[in-house]
């Protein structure tokens, strides 16, 4: 279940047959297994009636000390259960987009990443199980982030005190996706697992997923794996490109084996990961060739004296076949846990990885350019026993990134980025009150190695927060960061034609680190009929690092990365009335205002949104339909264009039911954008080429056992 509020799309696709065989193979063997035990009963249909009067207890694995969610200083989101078994998709980004605060990169199908309060890129870290995600997704939003949703058991949103143990970079928010490839607990009856198979309607996408761990004495071992194939989507009705979206198909595999020791005082162990994917790149345009700098100008065509520069400037659309991103990822985890390690302290915890990730854009059948990034991370968090009634974790992070490009659009030369952290973060507790403070200090090096420069920067940063129980079922909770965040390798260095997000950019080796100072104040109600959480923030960033858009021409945009004074300010909430025992009605929005202090707007910011939900429940089903209304964006940068409002009416039905041996099983069916309304997103470079998904459905089956 989700434990903030929520906008529901149900992105979905038209079936087929799409698996490879021997996975499909297996899911089919899997969802007929038939056995006597059930690892997650569901809740009695009273039960859950009961339940949605009061929020249930829920432990965020992210927040450094085990918390629950209502004890958080600031707004957690955590999709988990049933919940995010309907919410899940093809991407991260589309995964999270209707949760408060947070919208998605959107780049076709194959590429999404999260946006939280307006913030992307380097500004919002993805984490699996604590350890930093490394892959390509931070350089350039046609990059595909390496999480498998279908994966996940759990996907956690921090902001605050609590995101700033993860990197003092992460001024936006954390994004930590859990899942079991590495055991932590021997399985009761000696084996546990799921499987899964669905279909989607816009796309024609088939994608099956299954999850198996067994063990006994002390060794435990896990597989699991997905494989996903969708053409084009199609898009709503009306839109002059056409009705789909060429070059937005995805096919993506995804599999995984782990290995771990399980003792009485913790586990250690190991998994490897291996991703594939291919995807294609909308709105790619060639006639972008050759395009180059004069000053702070572009010039997109021959000079006088070179007319014969073999290149096509009269910006027609783009010739030959759709890029295709080849991705391969190869990933090794280490992960332990160690309770009551020595004396005065409670846990010692680890988390390591390596990272071998490659992709080559493709282009009418040749490789155009190759992308690599081989990095590695360790993290170690020691947490004491409460000392003078002050409970904490203490920890050391580091990490080294060698990234690389080689080919038509290597916009950034090879670089070598090592970043080293230590942090504390500390709780106390008195009466009705919890308090929290963390305290990071971070270095990172950036060097170039074509040129040879090197950026080194250091920075300090410090959170303070407060939740207030001052009456049962109320809760008041408020957090002040500040955080120093060092420049990208790509902000510092970037130079070149980058052609899908039609910009040319250029980086400044001399910027500093930005200084943000982030006040967050929420109140929320978790029991009684009537329940709500209601959330205000303001961000105040010195030196914040944005691609300035200098000059545009025929579509091409020139992006320097500048330096300025920039201020967040917004809110989210929602508020739901319980009706009758089986059902309920939910109001939630969002919004967001980015601006230069200065003068001048921040481009690509999220418009507001506002919905209605209707939720009920009866006996073994489950249902809910919404519309969601997202304002028209007129609140543009230089450069920029406004983004027309859309409304969407979605649906979503669910039904759990048990096979005669006590194995329970759920189909779920959701349908998005029903009235098939021609939507963009105004944080997408290509908002124009690849309009969202129009109307579409989505079944699924889900076997546990």
């Amino acid at each position: 279940m989700t434990h903030t509020f929520s906008t529901h799309r149900f992105a979905s696709r038209r079936a087929r047959p799409a698996l490879h065989p021997v996975a499909l193979a297996t899911l089919l063997a899997l969802s007929g297994t038939s056995v006597a035990t059930y690892a997650q009963t569901a809740p009695a249909p009273a039960a859950a009636a009961d339940a949605a009067s009061s929020l249930p207890a829920v432990t965020v694995s992210a927040s450094g000390l085990q918390l629950g969610a209502s004890d958080m200083t600031t707004p957690a989101t955590v999709l988990e259960g049933e919940e995010l078994v309907r919410r899940r998709e093809a991407t991260l980004g589309e995964t999270l987009n209707s949760e408060p605060g947070i919208t998605s990169s959107h780049f076709g199908a194959g590429a999404s990443r999260p946006i939280i309060r307006g913030m992307d890129g380097p500004r919002v870290k993805v984490l699996s199980d604590g350890a930093e995600l490394h892959d390509a997704s931070t350089i350039s939003p046609d990059h595909a982030v390496v999480s498998e949703p279908l994966l996940a058991t759990q996907i956690e949103v921090l902001r605050g005190p609590s995101a700033l143990v993860y990197g003092n970079g992460a001024v936006g928010g954390v994004v930590n996706v859990l899942d079991g490839k590495v055991p932590t607990a021997i399985p009761q009856k000696g084996y546990e697992g799921s499987a899964e198979l669905r279909a989607n309607s816009g796309a024609g996408e088939g994608a099956g997923a299954f999850s198996l761990t067994g063990g006994a004495g002390n060794l435990a071992v896990h597989v699991e794996g997905v494989a996903r194939d969708a053409g084009d989507y199609r898009v709503g009705k009306g839109w002059s490109g056409g009705s789909k979206v060429l070059g937005s198909f995805n096919r993506t595999d995804t599999g995984s084996v782990g290995l771990s020791w399980v003792g009485d005082q913790g586990y250690l162990g190991a998994a490897y990961t291996r991703q594939t994917a291919k995807y294609g790149l909308p709105g790619h345009n060639h006639s972008f060739d050759g395009c180059h700098t004069h000053g702070d100008h572009l010039h997109c065509g021959a000079h006088a004296d070179d007319e014969t520069d073999g290149h096509d400037h009269d910006h027609d659309a783009a010739a030959g076949d759709v890029p295709v991103v080849d991705l391969r990822s190869e990933r090794f985890d280490v992960r332990g846990e160690l309770r009551n390690p020595f004396a005065g302290f409670s846990a010692l915890r680890l988390r390591a990885g390596v990272t071998d990730y490659k992709h080559d854009e493709v282009e009418d059948g040749a490789i155009s350019t190759t992308f690599k990034n081989k990095a590695y991370d360790t993290r170690v968090e020691l947490q004491h026993e409460p000392i003078g009634g002050f409970k904490g974790v203490i920890g050391l992070q580091t990490s080294q990134r060698k990234f690389s490009a080689e080919g038509e659009e290597a916009y950034v030369q090879p670089t070598v980025t090592r970043k080293t952290g230590l942090f504390v973060l500390e709780e106390y507790r008195w009466n009705d009150w919890r308090f929290e403070a963390a305290l990071r200090h971070d270095r990172q090096t950036a060097e170039a190695q074509t040129s040879g420069i090197e950026r080194s920067h250091n920075g300090t940063s410090a959170s303070l927060g407060a939740v207030w129980k001052f009456t049962p079922g109320y809760q008041v909770g408020t957090s002040f960061t500040r955080a120093s965040r060092a420049p990208s390798a790509e902000e510092l260095y970037a130079q070149g034609l980058h052609m899908a997000t039609s910009t040319y950019e250029r980086g400044n080796a001399d910027l500093r680190s930005e200084i943000s100072q982030n006040i967050d104040v929420s109140l929320k109600k978790t029991s009684g009929d009537t329940t709500f959480g209601v959330s205000v923030f303001r961000n105040r960033i010195n030196n914040y690092i944005y691609g300035r858009t200098l000059d545009e021409l025929e579509g091409l945009q020139l992006l320097q990365y500048s330096q300025a004074d920039a201020t967040f300010t917004g809110i989210e909430g929602q508020v739901r009335q319980r009706l009758t025992r089986n059902l309920g009605i939910t109001l939630f929005g969002d919004t967001v205002r980015a601006k230069l202090d200065g003068g001048g707007l921040l481009p690509r910011i999220p418009a507001t949104r506002a919905g209605v939900r209707l939720d009920a429940n009866w006996q073994a089903w489950e249902g809910q339909v919404e519309w969601v209304q997202v304002a028209r964006q007129n609140r543009v940068a230089d450069f920029e264009t406004a983004t027309p409002g859309y409304g969407m009416l979605n649906l979503g039905v669910s039904y759990n039911g048990q096979f005669s041996s006590g194995t329970p099983w759920q189909v779920y069916l959701k349908a998005n954008n029903l009235t098939d309304r021609l939507a963009y997103a105004h944080t997408s470079f290509i908002k124009t080429a690849a309009p969202l998904m129009g109307r579409n459905i989505t079944l699924g089956v889900k076997v546990a056992f």
